[in-house]
């Protein structure tokens, strides 16, 4: 007991603070730690042992809870909507972009809307247009719009 209140209280209490922070922050991790105070607290209710076995009981109760809760997940992922929500370069694969620093023996900068980016790709000058083919975390990956074009021709020659 911590000065007139019971231990109980005290992980019932943890365990509310635990849960409103998942809803704070979420990224499904806290919830389970606020699990196993709730459950540390309503068996310290029932059984009313001590502190350093309501500390080993949290414990193994936070390792079960984040261990099972893992092994599901891992079978049964969260599918999304919108998988490239927070992959700011995924999303742009296919959109066009202005050099701004020429891209020399395979890195550059581009221009895509305000913000500038470190691209790699073929030599190309400040000034043109490349299409941006992918990318490697934040580096984007590009290639001159004029390749792009003289694909569809045999031997590189323009269309007549």
């Amino acid at each position: 007991m911590i000065d007139g209140v019971d231990n109980y209280w005290v992980w019932i209490a943890l365990g509310l603070a635990l849960a409103v922070l998942e809803i704070l922050v979420p990224g499904v991790y806290l919830i389970w730690l606020a699990a196993a105070a709730l459950i540390t607290g309503g068996l310290s209710y029932l059984f009313g042992f001590g502190w350093p076995l309501e500390i080993i009981s949290f414990v193994s109760l936070a390792l079960i809870a984040v261990y099972s809760a893992r092994r599901y997940l891992s079978y049964q992922p969260i599918i999304s909507s919108d998988p490239l929500l927070n992959q700011k370069g995924g999303r742009m694969v296919g959109e066009i972009a202005l050099v701004v620093q020429p891209i020399e023996s395979g890195s550059g900068r581009v221009k895509v809307g305000d913000s500038e980016w470190i691209a790699r790709g073929p030599d190309t000058a400040v000034g043109q247009r490349v299409r941006i083919s992918g990318n490697d975390g934040t580096i984007l990956l590009v290639e001159p719009i004029a390749l792009i074009a003289d694909k569809g021709t045999a031997g590189g020659e323009a269309p007549v």
